[in-house]
């Protein structure tokens, strides 16, 4: 369904109360009621109707012009979270693989159009951006949205590329459908995806497949370098081998827990019963 294709049952302000939310980052901890009403392209009226309702159950805090998010709004990923058994699994192994590599790795998932990180183990941080749990970016861009979205069935693969805003983020950026068709059906070969310096200048960053027993891409794994560091043959030669053992080895507890507790991770797609008989054409 796309954005402005809303089914009868949507409740709009409730969106609108979740991009509230949404409006308050690392780099704008403290907003003013103008400032999330342009953000969020409310009014000023509705803006802070769903303000004060946030502040009246303890998700937002005032102090005079400003708003802050409270740590209560911890409780909403929480949830989601303590059910999860798949970060759970890999996170022994990411400590594992970063032990190894002495590299940062994380696991992620596709939610709606982007990746988010839901494990993570860091060493230090080679990026603009700081990267925590919870983080997304654009599936496109990323080493671990392509390893993902190269094994999704073709329909849905092609909507999502039909509805991809690209952006040239660097010089390296692919920047269209056909760039990007060509580079997942060659990641599919392969079996891992590599990105040189595209989501960022000097990130280089290197992601295989997590499948669940049933043999779908429920995930992915990567690991991130500075592309000062680390060739491209190096990345090949001396991490792939580690990464691709770490994926092997989060696959094989995924078979021992059952693809019940694996499938409740929870990556934001829809799988249909057809696309779990059979293997997923390429995108």
């Amino acid at each position: 369904m796309l954005p402005g294709d809303r089914a009868p049952h949507f409740v709009r302000s409730f969106e609108r109360g979740l991009a509230v939310i949404r409006s308050f980052d690392a780099e704008h901890p403290a907003r003013t009621l103008s400032e999330v009403a342009q953000t969020c392209d409310l009014t000023r009226a509705a803006a802070r109707r769903l303000l004060l309702t946030l502040v009246d159950l303890g998700y937002v805090h005032q102090d005079g012009r400003l708003f802050r998010l409270t740590p209560r709004v911890l409780e909403l990923g929480y949830s989601y979270l303590s059910s999860v058994t798949l970060p759970q699994l890999a996170e022994p192994h990411l400590d594992q693989l970063v032990a190894h590599v002495r590299e940062s790795s994380s696991l992620c998932v596709l939610d709606g159009d982007d990746i988010v990180y839901v494990a993570r183990v860091a060493t230090r941080r080679i990026m603009t951006a700081s990267i925590t749990v919870g983080t997304r970016f654009p599936a496109y861009v990323t080493s671990v949205g392509r390893v993902i979205l190269a094994h999704l069935p073709r329909d849905e693969a092609q909507l999502r590329l039909a509805r991809t805003e690209f952006k040239s983020l660097t010089a390296r950026t692919i920047s269209s459908p056909e760039a990007l068709r060509a580079e997942l059906r060659r990641v599919r070969r392969q079996g891992y995806a590599i990105v040189d310096q595209e989501l960022e200048e000097g990130l280089r960053s290197v992601a295989a497949p997590v499948r669940e027993p049933d043999g779908e891409v429920v995930a992915g794994v990567n690991i991130a370098v500075h592309a000062g560091r680390t060739s491209l043959d190096s990345i090949r030669a001396d991490l792939l081998p580690h990464l691709l053992a770490a994926a092997a080895r989060i696959e094989a507890d995924l078979r021992i827990t059952g693809p019940a507790r694996a499938a409740s991770h929870g990556t934001g797609t829809h799988r249909s019963s057809s696309s779990r008989r059979s293997p997923a054409p390429r995108p």
